[in-house]
């Protein structure tokens, strides 16, 4: 089943992340410059959400997907709860990271290779998580773990993130 999930995942993110690529045509024609620094901005501004400083909503649908969809069909249910939750419209998102990156992507109009890159990172991302979980053990005491480092570990993905992109637009690599 987790492979059924982790196919759902990344066709749910691939679908995000492409329809994302295509929009960022719509904005290509602002300076490269500005764009760079907005997607900069939005991610101090996201680190300082995930480090608990600055309070505000993302856009998000901030609940579960229903438990009903895996209980009418096991396989099918699976692959439309990865796909629901690999496109990150449907579900409850933790951390700030991956819209800094949704953002990026729609305001980079770089490649398709760097959308389809972004929506395979967020799918794996999120096909992790389960995966330890099994891998733990002791999923009760992961479950109890992970509630205790998940906030610094948003800030540290979230500083990476935003370093990362600071990076990127200074060295030149990001080209738009």
């Amino acid at each position: 089943m987790l492979a059924v999930l982790t196919v759902g995942l990344l066709l749910g993110a691939l679908l995000s992340a492409m329809v994302l690529w295509l929009f960022s045509g719509l904005l290509t024609p602002l300076p490269l410059g500005w764009r760079h620094g907005a997607v900069v901005v939005a991610a101090l501004l996201a680190l300082g959400r995930d480090a608990g400083v600055l309070s505000f909503p993302m856009p998000q649908n901030a609940r579960q997907i229903p438990q009903d969809v895996l209980q009418r069909d096991l396989m099918r249910g699976t692959l439309q709860f990865g796909f629901e939750l690999g496109t990150g419209v449907r579900t409850y998102v933790s951390a700030s990271a991956p819209y800094v990156l949704a953002l990026g992507v729609l305001l980079a109009g770089d490649s398709v290779v760097t959308a389809v890159a972004v929506g395979v990172g967020f799918a794996l991302g999120r096909a992790l998580s389960p995966v330890v979980r099994l891998a733990s053990g002791d999923v009760d005491n992961w479950d109890v773990v992970l509630l205790d480092r998940l906030p610094p570990m948003k800030v540290a993905i979230c500083a990476v993130t935003a370093v990362a992109l600071a990076v990127l637009g200074w060295t030149g690599v990001w080209t738009g």
